[in-house]
């Protein structure tokens, strides 16, 4: 009895050992994706046109990076915090931590270098080495064109400075070792032709993080078909909204002319909109309609038809859950 249990002893050392090995390799050796590019861009004023226009109304940089009112339908980007950041993405909303966006403006990440942002953006590795919560769509930025990100980047650099001290990221256990294999190395594609319409639009879909929010996923890994919806958004004490399914199926999209897409998203960019109040527990959406509706028409178009061209998968989603009344 006596020896059996001093093999067992013996074995649970070693298992303890093997896994506090594993935990320090990964919580030192990693994230590994290279050091940051030499690189310097030039600010010239056709980059950072191209810039504003992504991180406005594409890459959705500038909405994530600022102060949402969800007082309102779709949570209206609050004037004046555009890049400051400070936006929690906490337990509340069923993250696995406290993901807080960064200050992006030149006063948060004016000391940073071309290089050192351009890696945080593709690959989800900081400046001093450290992982970026996957939150951070850095494995979509990384398969656009390099010159796209760097027109984001000379974009940034022209924000106007936001004095403001954000909070630091906090990752749960397991998440905070969990964290540290998330980052890979970039796969960039060239920016397709205009005139390859599905090319194109399969390209903007990747940079617009389509993908990521209409694809159900439970903590943190993929259940349901692409496309396909269902992805679960906590409103908190507001409810449950959940992600339409847009694949060309009768479920989805399969209904919808091109020209009733592009309007869907053009409603939101007349000046004579205003977005109503929600009270608690109505209908809400985390969709940042009034960002996405400066795309290009050209642009939202292309989405459209790469989004025929994708594999139709029946699902009807149940879109808004208010929130459960208690006694």
């Amino acid at each position: 009895m006596r020896k059996t249990l001093r093999i067992l002893l013996y074995i649970c050392a070693i298992l303890l050992l093997v896994v506090a090995g594993a935990l320090a390799y990964v919580k030192t050796a990693l994230p590994n994706v290279g050091p940051s590019p030499e690189m310097s861009i030039e600010l010239h004023p056709e980059r950072i046109e191209r810039g504003r226009y992504l991180a406005n109304h594409v890459m959705q940089c500038v909405e994530c990076h600022a102060q949402r009112d969800f007082s309102l339908y779709a949570g209206p980007v609050i004037e004046g915090t555009q890049g400051g950041g400070g936006e929690s993405f906490d337990q509340r909303y069923g993250f696995p931590g406290k993901f807080i966006a960064r200050n992006i403006t030149p006063f948060g990440v004016g000391d940073w270098t071309d290089g050192e942002l351009f890696r945080a953006i593709t690959t989800g590795v900081s400046r001093d080495g450290s992982a970026l919560f996957s939150i951070m769509p850095y494995h979509y930025f990384g398969q656009c064109d390099p010159e796209d990100i760097k027109a984001v980047i000379a974009y940034l650099r022209t924000l106007e400075p936001i004095e403001k001290v954000n909070d630091k990221s906090d990752a749960d256990f397991p998440v905070n070792f969990i964290i540290n294999t998330m980052p890979k190395k970039s796969e960039p594609t060239p920016l397709p032709s205009i005139r390859d319409r599905v090319a194109y639009g399969k390209y903007l879909t990747t940079a617009a993080i389509c993908k990521e929010c209409h694809t159900k996923a439970e903590n943190g890994k993929v259940t349901g078909d692409p496309f396909a919806g269902g992805f679960e958004f906590s409103l908190g004490p507001g409810g449950l909204v959940r992600s339409p399914n847009i694949t060309p199926h009768e479920t989805g999209i399969g209904s919808w002319t091109r020209e009733q897409f592009i309007a869907r998203f053009k409603m939101y960019a007349d000046s004579s909109y205003i977005p109503p109040a929600v009270q608690p527990g109505h209908l809400q959406t985390v969709m940042p309609w009034m960002t996405y509706a400066g795309m290009k028409e050209e642009d939202l178009g292309a989405i459209f038809d790469y989004l025929r061209t994708i594999e139709p998968y029946e699902n009807q989603v149940i879109k808004f859950d208010p929130p459960r009344k208690t006694s």
